[in-house]
């Protein structure tokens, strides 16, 4: 008995049909990761990131720090935009998600940020699969969802508020941490998480004009 076969009667195809049995073959298995579709993973994972900590160096002054949860996803849109129109499998974003959280937590941010890059980078994952990698909303949708991922960096500054902030004072000074505690009363929390879709959805549309041929290319329309 042949893969052909064997593979068909595995997963219950119609061996009677053998185009169709081919045809359902090729999908199954295109729709898998692949060496490739890592290795591009891996490329825009480490342009993303590199980006993202360029924009988190400015986080020294207490007004950037919760202002970055909007700039941040409008500066790394056009590089994210990109890579959306090279990612065309379901979870490459999530592995991307999950390898920012881990990061992040690496860098001494917390566990909080690896749980919202996971919720958030499994929800772009279904909303660009929805779309089934060919639509404009959904890429734009996906890529605002994705970067609420940020706010997991902001979670501690509201649950664990007392330790957080006395985490920072021999690094930063009292100063500073009295500053950011005065900006950050409980409803800010509302505003920086709302901020981190309305700057996803800014940089989505910034990325999708700076990178239009390449969104052509892809077929995304």
């Amino acid at each position: 008995m042949n893969r052909t076969a064997l593979f068909s009667k595995d997963i219950g195809l119609d061996k009677s049909n053998p185009k169709e049995t081919e045809d359902k073959i090729m999908n199954q298995q295109s729709s898998k990761l692949q060496a490739k579709d890592l290795i591009t993973v891996g490329i825009f994972t480490a342009i993303y990131f590199v980006i993202f900590l360029a924009c988190a160096m400015l986080g020294f002054i207490p007004i950037f720090l919760l202002a970055m949860t909007f700039y941040g996803p409008v500066i790394t849109g056009i590089p994210f935009m990109l890579y959306l129109t090279k990612a065309k499998k379901f979870g490459m974003v999530t592995i991307t998600a999950v390898i920012c959280g881990i990061l992040m937590f690496v860098f001494g941010m917390g566990y909080f940020t690896m749980i919202t890059a996971l919720i958030c980078g499994l929800a772009a994952d279904f909303i660009l699969k929805a779309g089934d990698y060919s639509s404009k909303k959904n890429t734009t949708l996906a890529y605002a969802v994705y970067s609420v991922w940020f706010i997991g960096n902001y979670i501690p500054l509201y649950l664990t508020r007392e330790s957080y902030f006395a985490s920072l004072v021999s690094g930063y000074g009292q100063e500073y941490v009295d500053t950011l505690r005065a900006y950050t009363p409980g409803w800010m929390f509302l505003v920086l998480l709302a901020a981190c879709f309305i700057g996803g959805l800014i940089g989505a549309a910034l990325g999708k004009a700076v990178l239009k041929k390449h969104f052509v290319r892809a077929g995304i329309v």
